[in-house]
């Protein structure tokens, strides 16, 4: 199944395919440019280079967040565009959850840790249980120290919020292995739709685990 996926949760967002289990192409790029400018250009770059027409994929990927407010309302955005124009699927992919899927074999628990704003971060808990990683904690919006308080034994923190979590049981990636990878989404992404379980354009949603700033302000408007 060849399938496009797309990652937007943090600056570092890219664009892979993958065809069947083979990972074809993954871009990705960490600067002070808007997914707006960057994220087509990225799709037409990596079909161009792995010679596929739009027509000859199968199926679509998108991580959902949490994460960047702008970045997910872009890539669930675009992919609902080319859901609508080629006629595919879409598999939904909690960001955390791909994060974690880079650490498939893991002997230790796995914390995905993305920055939020207001001095909180994003974060949930994943150990392997001999046929991969499973997920032992809700997706949490919590300050770093609550989640320091959270790890009772060592603990594998990736992301770009894992600096910021003050903990003796805290184990933290190097650099390069920080930011979601949209091969990992693509990876997920393929399964789910696998398994059938795929969501329409309509009904393809961000997943902002807590309100946008714009969202309290109209709460607080309404009440007044």
């Amino acid at each position: 199944m060849r399938v496009l996926a797309l990652e937007t949760s943090t600056l570092a967002g890219g664009v892979a395919l993958v065809d069947g289990e083979r990972l074809v192409a993954e871009y990705v790029l960490d600067v002070s440019v808007t997914h707006s400018e960057r994220l087509m250009a990225a799709v037409d770059r990596v079909l161009g280079d792995a010679r596929w027409a739009p027509r000859e994929l199968e199926g679509l990927a998108v991580a959902i967040g949490p994460g960047s407010f702008t970045g997910l309302r872009i890539g669930v955005s675009t992919i609902k565009g080319l859901a609508v124009a080629l006629g595919l699927p879409i598999a939904a992919v909690p960001t955390l959850d791909a994060m974690a899927a880079a650490m498939p074999w893991a002997a230790l628990p796995v914390c995905p840790v993305l920055q939020a704003r207001r001095g909180e971060v994003y974060a949930s808990l994943y150990r392997h249980d001999g046929d991969g990683l499973r997920r032992q904690w809700e997706y949490l919006a919590l300050p770093p120290e609550e989640l320091a308080g959270r790890l009772i034994e060592p603990t594998l923190l990736i992301g770009d919020g894992a600096a910021g979590v003050e903990s003796p049981h805290a184990r933290r990636l190097p650099p390069p292995r920080r930011v979601p990878s949209p091969a990992c989404v693509a990876v997920l992404g393929r399964e789910r739709l696998l398994l059938g379980d795929s969501v329409g354009a309509a009904e393809l949603a961000p997943f902002y685990l807590r309100p946008s700033q714009a969202e309290l302000r109209r709460r607080a408007v309404a009440i007044r």
